[in-house]
This record gives C-alpha cells, structure tokens and sequence, in this order.
C-alpha cells in the first residue's frame, strides 16, 4: 500500500549507483587524456642513427630506374618507408605527394619509398590511383629496413644534405611538418635556433 511517501533506495540501488559512478569517472577521464593525446601522424622518435650517417639505400625503383642515396648528397632526403595494405600509409599519402610536388621545382628536397612486404602489381596501383611520381624501391627492401631499425609502417627519416640522419617518425607525416623541421635544422645549423632533440 502506497501513502504518499517516497520511497527509500533499496541496497541494490545503492550498490549500483556506487558502481555506475566510478565507471562513468574512469570513461570521463579516458575520453579526456584520447581526446588530449598526441596525434597518429610527426611523431618524433628516438633513434641510434640520429646524428650519423644515413645507411646506404641502392636498389632499383618501381620503373626500373637504379637508385642509390649517395646520388641525392646535398638535398634533403624524406625516406619513407610503406605498404599499400596500411591505412596510416594511404592517409599519409597525399602529404607525402604534396610535400614532393613543392620542392620538385628547386629540387633541394626528394621523397624515396620503400615497401614493406607487398607486392609490385599493389604498389603499381597504389601509386597510379593515388599519384606520387618519386623512387619506389619495393625488392630486397627488409636489409634496408634492418640497417634503419624499421619497427613498423609508416615511418619516416629525414637525412640533411650532408648525409646524416637528422629525425625519424613514427606514423604519419604531413608536408607541413616536414618543411617546418627542415626550416628549425636549417635555422639551427646557421646558429639562430636551436633544433637539438627534446
């Protein structure tokens, strides 16, 4: 029989306001720190090589032309390395086509690829649906991977003029954030900012 008054929470209601509370804090606090966390793409990574000669890259690209980076000793060199089945890769892609269409004209900055674990006949149409008109290397790259300690794809390292390694990402890149770099280690190399490594 009901006289009107409310009624008191039962111990289960208790019980679950308790549980549902924290859960609901916890899943605050992780929408948070997702929300706030670095991006999938520029992410500066450490590595042994930063500083040294970058190991030697020949091999022959996807058009039959021989490459080797010794060749490209005086410009900046974006060597990338990618398979055409990673969907970092293909929304790295377009950046990668921006940054080597921007610096074709003066010719101080190059883009080289090298597949990681795919096949020509995918790469061929890779590069045919989404553009990208740079040195692609796609036989015998896992040497290659090994001397640069290719942890994954996509990864980047960006190797100055005079040959040395000078940053590795991990995920993505984007042109923006390429260029930026070479502007603060060309800055840093005339004594006007430093760019050492954080």
């Amino acid at each position: 029989m009901n006289d009107g008054l409310a009624t008191a929470p039962t111990p289960s209601r208790r019980r679950l306001v308790w549980i549902v509370v924290p859960v609901a804090l916890v899943l605050a606090a992780l929408v948070a720190l997702l929300a706030s966390s670095e991006p999938a793409t520029n992410r500066v990574a450490k590595s042994p090589l930063i500083g040294n000669a970058a190991p030697s890259i020949e091999g022959v690209d996807r058009e039959g032309n021989k490459f080797s980076l010794a060749d490209h000793r005086g410009q900046w060199v974006l060597v990338n390395y990618f398979a055409t089945w990673c969907a970092e890769c293909v929304i790295e892609h377009p950046e990668l086509v921006i940054f080597d269409e921007t610096h074709e004209a003066s010719g101080d900055a190059v883009v080289v690829s090298l597949a990681f674990d795919d096949r020509s006949a995918a790469v061929d149409d890779f590069f045919a649906r989404n553009g990208g008109d740079w040195p692609v290397l796609i036989d015998d790259t896992g040497p290659i991977a090994i001397d640069y300690g290719v942890s994954g794809v996509p990864e980047s390292y960006l190797i100055a003029p005079n040959g040395r390694v000078v940053r590795k990402v991990i995920g993505g890149v984007t042109a923006d954030f390429i260029d930026q770099e070479i502007a603060r280690l060309e800055a840093a190399a005339t004594g006007s900012e430093d760019a050492s490594d954080e």
